[in-house]
């Protein structure tokens, strides 16, 4: 017995997308609370931004200026962390 293939249309499929896009989903999340499978969507969602890429708002001098700031901020601290390590990884071998 084989099962029949669900078909889906575009509206719906967009709609899916624009969900994971726009409210920051997981793809697994939304793929789950509308009955589809997570790999279906994700294969859905690269159609999507295919042929979506050039209609995306293009970011305010506001938003260029925070995103500026949390990737200086995300780069200070990844160096923190790796000074950390490096002092966690000294002490633990000096008290041996």
């Amino acid at each position: 017995m084989s099962a029949s293939r669900r078909t889906f249309t575009k509206e719906f499929k967009d709609d899916l997308c624009q969900e994971v896009i726009n409210d920051s989903k997981p793809v697994v999340e939304v793929a789950k609370s509308y009955g589809v499978g997570a790999e279906s969507l994700r294969r859905w969602l690269i159609k999507y931004r295919e042929t979506h890429a050039g209609t995306q708002a293009v970011a305010t001098s506001a938003e260029a200026t925070r995103l500026k700031a949390l990737e200086k901020e995300n780069q200070e601290l990844r160096a923190e962390v790796q000074f950390l390590k490096k002092a966690s990884a000294y002490f633990a071998r000096e008290q041996r």
